[in-house]
């Protein structure tokens, strides 16, 4: 088998203040290969968008190390794109102006500026060009921040609840439409969420956390062709897996903590 493109290997994270210690991620290992699609669930203050954030190189580890192509990761990086949960996107900017924002701050616009309206119309957005964020919808909003990203050409795309603050239409259409791009790029995603429907959806592997101190539970196959048929006998099959597997691994008696 081939490298895998991510590699995680004794992960560790802890915060600590004057007064005390939490420990949110223990011992993390895994593996993702080129290509795939890895959702990531769990239970409020598990340790999920961390374990994202370290991955993107916005935080570090206590102790363990984390690789990408084989490097180790030690900052942020364009070839680690992160799609935030609200968009993120800068609302003084138009749609194409936001999109162009990362070919900016790298100080490749002039060479890469012809490939705006290729990502617009990937996203469906066209028409939009000239609009501000506050004047489009919210799923528009998350696919223009979706595109920003995927136009520095990143190895690896980490979403962290982008869909989480849609009605349920708007984030089936979303959905989607990430299927649609991740087809075409073959690009490797890696999903934070709650929604077990959309990690089913979504993945090719489906990684259950344990409550704090996160740690993985148990690592899912999901073995079915797109698109997926959400009444199917093996989705609905899979899906009751799931939830069991969910509950069990989010039993906790003590007070939970969004970190």
């Amino acid at each position: 088998m081939s490298e895998p493109l991510l590699k995680i290997e004794n992960v560790n994270r802890v915060y600590e203040n004057k007064e005390t210690t939490t420990q949110v991620l223990h011992d993390i290992n895994l593996e993702v290969r080129r290509g795939e699609f890895i959702s990531i669930i769990g239970s409020s203050g598990c340790g999920k968008t961390t374990l994202l954030r370290l991955i993107a190189g916005l935080d570090r580890p206590q102790s363990g190390t984390l690789f990408l192509e084989g490097e180790k990761i030690t900052g942020t990086s364009p070839k680690r794109g992160y799609v935030f949960q609200q968009g993120g996107l800068f609302e003084w900017l138009t749609v194409e102006q936001n999109i162009a924002a990362g070919l900016k701050a790298r100080h490749i616009y002039r060479e890469k500026k012809h490939r705006i309206p290729e990502f617009i119309e990937m996203v469906g957005l066209q028409g939009f060009e000239k609009v501000y964020p506050h004047q489009i919808s919210g799923g528009m909003a998350q696919r223009v921040a979706i595109a920003r990203t995927l136009i520095n050409d990143p190895e690896l795309i980490l979403l962290d609840e982008p869909m989480g603050a849609l009605d349920n239409f708007t984030r089936a259409a979303l959905q989607d439409k990430i299927l649609e791009i991740r087809k075409k790029h073959n690009t490797t995603m890696i999903l934070v969420t709650h929604d077990i429907d959309e990690a089913l959806y979504l993945s090719d592997r489906i990684v259950i956390m344990t409550p704090r101190p996160g740690c993985i539970r148990e690592v899912i196959d999901v073995d079915m062709y797109h698109p997926r048929n959400r009444n199917g006998h093996d989705y609905v099959h899979l899906r009751k897996r799931l939830l069991e597997k969910f509950h069990m691994a989010s039993e906790v008696k003590d007070p939970e903590y969004m970190i």
